[in-house]
C-alpha cells in the first residue's frame, strides 16, 4: 500500500533567495537548509518500502523528520527544531494517493531507547517489590497472631495465605508479571511490533541501533509481511545491510551527489561487509 506518493525539497536556488529576504541577524544555524540541497535531494518517489541511505550526516534523519512534520505524522520523543525549521518545512511539498492514517507514526532510536529504560526502570521496581513481598512471606508464615476483631480479618487472610503457599507462589500471587526477560534488543522489537498497526505509514530512523542481527532479519520479515498483508507503507532511513536487503525496497543513496537510486549491492557499505566476509570466507 501506498498512502504518501511524492515528496518535494527546496533545491539550491530556491534557499538562496530565501536567505536574500530574510533580515540579515546573526543565527547559531540555518538548519535544515543547505543539508538535502548540498546532495542535490529534491524530489522522493515513494514505494511501499522506501529506504533512505547514507553516512552520518547524508541528511537521511534530517529528510526524514521533515517529511513527518509536513505530514502532521504522530510522534513520541521531543524533536528539537532549529530557528528556521518549519520555513524550510512549508516550503516542502508532497502528494497522497489516499489520506494519511491516523495511527501513522515516525519511530526514533530515541523512542526505543526510551521505551527500553522505562522497561528497565520497571524491573527495578519489581525487585525491589520482590524483596519486600519475600519479608512479607516470612513474617506473615510464621507470625504469632489472634483474631480479635473484624479489623484484622485482611491480615489473618495473609497469614493463612503464606501458611498454605510456597514462597514462590506467594509472591507470584502478590506480584506483577515479571519481564526482566527481555533483553534490550528483544525489547526494541518488541516496540515495533507494539506500534506498528495495520493500515498505517510508518517512518523509522535507523532501526537497527538497538537490534542484532538475528532480531534485524526478524524485524525485516516483520515489515515485509505488514507491507503485503495489512497495508502499510514504510519509509525508513538505514545503513543496515538486512535492512537494505528488503524485498522491493527502493533505495536513494544520499551518499552520491547528486543523489541516487540504487541496488542494495552496490551500495558502497554492503560492498564492505561483502568484501570482509569473502576475505574470510575459508574461516566459515
Amino acid at each position: 500500500m501506498v498512502y504518501l506518493k511524492f515528496f518535494t525539497f527546496p533545491n539550491a536556488e530556491i534557499e538562496f533567495n530565501f536567505f536574500i529576504e530574510i533580515k540579515r541577524t546573526c543565527y547559531d544555524s540555518f538548519y535544515p537548509f543547505q543539508v538535502l540541497s548540498r546532495h542535490g535531494f529534491e524530489k522522493i518517489d515513494f514505494e511501499p518500502i522506501t529506504i533512505l541511505y547514507g553516512g552520518n550526516g547524508s541528511g537521511k534523519s534530517t529528510a526524514l523528520n521533515i517529511i513527518a512534520e509536513k505530514a502532521g505524522i504522530h510522534r513520541d520523543s521531543i524533536f528539537n527544531k532549529s530557528n528556521f525549521y518549519m520555513d524550510y518545512v512549508n516550503m516542502c511539498t508532497m502528494d497522497f494517493y489516499s489520506h494519511i492514517p491516523e495511527n501513522s507514526r515516525i519511530i526514533t532510536s530515541d523512542d526505543v531507547f526510551d521505551y527500553m529504560l522505562n522497561i528497565r526502570n520497571l524491573n527495578e521496581g519489581i525487585d525491589q517489590k520482590r524483596e519486600e513481598i519475600f519479608e512479607e512471606y516470612l513474617d506473615s508464615k510464621y507470625a504469632k497472631f489472634q483474631m480479635k476483631s473484624m479489623a484484622d480479618y485482611e491480615k489473618l487472610k495473609k497469614i493463612n495465605t503464606a501458611r498454605s503457599k510456597t514462597q514462590s507462589k506467594f509472591v507470584r500471587g502478590n506480584l506483577m508479571d515479571n519481564i526482566k526477560g527481555y533483553s534490550n534488543g528483544e525489547s526494541g522489537f518488541l516496540y515495533f511490533t507494539e506500534k506498528i498497526e495495520e493500515n498505517g505509514l510508518y517512518l523509522s530512523d535507523e532501526p537497527e541501533n538497538s537490534l542484532s542481527p538475528k532480531r534485524q532479519i526478524e524485524l525485516v520479515k516483520f515489515i515485509e509481511d505488514s507491507v503485503r498483508f495489512f497495508g502499510c507503507q514504510f519509509i525508513i532511513s538505514t545503513h543496515s545491510p538486512f535492512l537494505l536487503a528488503m524485498h522491493g525496497a527502493k533505495i536513494y543513496d544520499l551518499d552520491e551527489n547528486p543523489v541516487k537510486i540504487k541496488y542494495w549491492t552496490d551500495l558502497d557499505n554492503v560492498r564492505i561487509y561483502y568484501e570482509f566476509f569473502k576475505k574470510h570466507e575459508r574461516e566459515f
